[in-house]
């Protein structure tokens, strides 16, 4: 599995720690960017781990900005993306669980590192649970 990566200025450090350790546990990933420190904009790399999970390049991401938010509206925009903000890891296990969240988008300048790390390791281990949670996928979209 491939895991696709995301962040602004604001969460570029971690996300850069995030890849360190990723794979250091042997786990591809793909960093869509930001690639350095300096200020940008969300949306230019959000839009691109988005479209890579709509095309089935990716199957699961993560993404990072100072609030989380910008970032993560930004990924909801899309069709097939359920990007779920997630600031505990019981939270990253109940976005898999009971919305198969596919993005996992966390608060750089709110999580600490180590616990960054638990709630990715908790987010990429657990399983959709499916049953009454499916219906209640297929009523996200507009029709």
């Amino acid at each position: 599995m491939v895991i696709g990566l995301a962040s602004d200025h604001a969460g570029y450090d971690l996300k850069v720690k995030v890849i360190a350790y990723l794979t250091s546990k042997g786990l591809e990933v793909k960093d869509y960017g930001t690639y350095s420190a300096d200020s940008c904009d969300y949306a230019d790399y959000a839009h691109q781990l988005a479209t890579a999970i709509e095309t089935k390049e990716l199957k699961v991401g993560l993404a990072f900005c100072g609030s989380g938010n910008g970032i993560n509206i930004t990924l909801n925009r899309h069709k097939e993306v359920r990007s779920a903000y997630c600031w505990q890891t019981e939270i990253a296990a109940l976005a898999r669980q009971h919305n198969d969240a596919n993005i996992c988008t966390i608060p750089a300048r709110f999580i600490e590192e180590e616990d960054a790390y638990k709630i990715i390791d908790v987010f990429l281990a657990t399983e959709f649970e499916g049953g009454r949670h499916q219906k209640r996928i297929e009523k996200i979209e507009l029709k």
